[in-house]
């Protein structure tokens, strides 16, 4: 798993939500009082400087479905295509979201993901919601994570927290098997007119690639 450093305890946290200092301790996702859970990790400075600083026009967008094990080499392709040079810090982020994908389908046992990398400028997904499949990964690593709450009877959602940056933070769907369904909300936070530009990594389970469009 990529170099990271632990963070300071996070405050605020939503009933529901476990917050991890190990990437295999995501698990306790299967827990049936869990909801969500982080791995409260953050990057190196070198790394976040890096990242930081590429060019919005630069960073990879990608939409694909693929076994965990052809993460790598289509990472490369990916990167090499968007004209991003070859040092430490993009073997780091290659080798980061390779590692999430293994953690995130031998915990969901999936042989396929569905992998897709956003670049997102735009206010994209900020009513706050549940997503349609079975379980996500989220891992923002540039810009304003992914913001919790509960649902409250008006629908409004209380103790609002941001996931860190670089932090995974691994979700219960609407598909998920157990009931009752979780009243844990999400969104990507309202950034449009800031001239922030986030760049977020978001992995799903396929369990039939024939069925998927």
């Amino acid at each position: 798993m990529q170099d990271t450093l632990l963070r300071s305890p996070l405050q605020n946290v939503p009933a529901g939500v476990s917050v991890t200092e190990l990437a295999e301790d995501l698990s306790v996702i299967h827990r049936h009082d869990c909801s969500a859970a982080i791995w409260n990790r953050t990057p190196l400075s070198t790394f976040q400087a890096w990242i930081d600083a590429l060019d919005p026009g630069q960073l990879p967008k990608a939409r694909l479905i693929l076994r965990p094990g052809a993460v790598d080499q289509t990472l490369t392709h990916i990167f090499d295509s968007a004209e991003i040079l070859r040092c430490p810090e993009r073997d780091r982020l290659s080798m980061g979201i390779s590692a999430l994908v293994e953690l995130f389908s031998g915990i969901m046992s999936t042989r396929y993901i569905r992998l897709r990398l956003d670049v997102v400028r735009t206010n994209a997904c900020r009513k706050f919601h549940i997503d349609a499949v079975q379980a996500r990964l989220v891992c923002t690593y540039r810009g304003t994570g992914t913001q919790l709450g509960i649902q409250r009877e008006n629908g409004e959602p209380q103790c609002l927290l941001t996931v860190p940056t670089g932090a995974p933070v691994l979700l219960r769907g609407t598909k998920w098997p157990e009931y009752p369904r979780s009243n844990l909300l999400h969104r990507s936070p309202p950034i449009e007119g800031t001239g922030e530009t986030r760049f977020v990594v978001v992995i799903d389970p396929v369990n039939d690639p024939d069925l998927e469009i």
